[in-house]
Formats: structure tokens, sequence, C-alpha cells
């Protein structure tokens, strides 16, 4: 499977995150797809990761064409700095300095017959590279 990551600068408002004591996050902070979701799952477990104990892992790198480059991984647990995020069961890690660059994203993911991949609709983003791997603030 090949994951495709495009940027864009538009909003969109359909998940909600928590925190993981079950308190609610302003929508504006992050919010992950019923796509993005279902999709991080299935992964989780293809990776053998507990979704309780593991997660997403999502950040920004110096790098590319427009200056900074978004980072996706899974990880077996939180960073001790993290910000967590849960939707559906499915827990999003993001380090306080990317942070500062993915609040108010959407994550999304998309599957069609030309391509496959998760979509990150950052409202922060100002340009992107041609290519689509980068974008600048």
């Amino acid at each position: 499977m090949a994951n495709i990551i495009t940027i864009e600068s538009k909003s969109s408002q359909d998940a909600t995150a928590s925190q993981p004591a079950a308190s609610q996050s302003p929508a504006h902070e992050l919010q992950v797809t019923p796509n993005a979701v279902k999709r991080i799952r299935a992964i989780l477990a293809k990776e053998n990761i507990s979704p309780e104990e593991g997660g997403l892992r999502l950040g920004v790198k110096g790098g590319g064409c427009s200056g900074l480059s978004y980072s996706i991984g899974f990880d077996s647990h939180p960073r001790e700095r993290d910000r967590i995020f849960t939707f559906d069961g499915v827990r999003v890690f993001i380090d306080p300095k990317s942070f500062v660059f993915l609040h108010g994203m959407t994550l999304d993911y998309e599957e069609t017959l030309i391509r496959q991949g998760f979509n990150f609709i950052n409202p922060n983003s100002t340009k992107s590279c041609g290519c689509g791997s980068s974008f600048s603030v």
C-alpha cells in the first residue's frame, strides 16, 4: 500500500477530538474524519499495536520544496509531552512543536481507483509545493 499525502488549505468539520480523560477538546484543535479513523484502526491492527496504548503519530519536520513536510507514523506509546486526541477509540499523538503547525487541521483518508492516502487539510498552510509533499505557513 502506498500512502500519498496531499496538502490542502480548506477546513472540514467531520470529527471532534477528546482527551483520554473523556474531556472534550475544542473542535478547532484537530479533526480526524471517519474514513481516516477506519484506516488508522486497520493499520494499527495490522501492525499489532494496541489502540488502548498506541496510536497514530502526526508531525511536522523541516524540509521539502516549501520548507515544511508532514510526517506520519505509528507509535506503541505516546511520548511524555505529546498532545493526545481520541477519535472513536483511535488515538492521535502530536508533539508540542508540531502542534503549532497542525492545530485546526483535519486528517482525512481517500481511497479511489486513482489514489489512496491520507490528506492533510491544514488551514495554517499558506502555500504548498507542486508535488504536494511540503508546505509553508
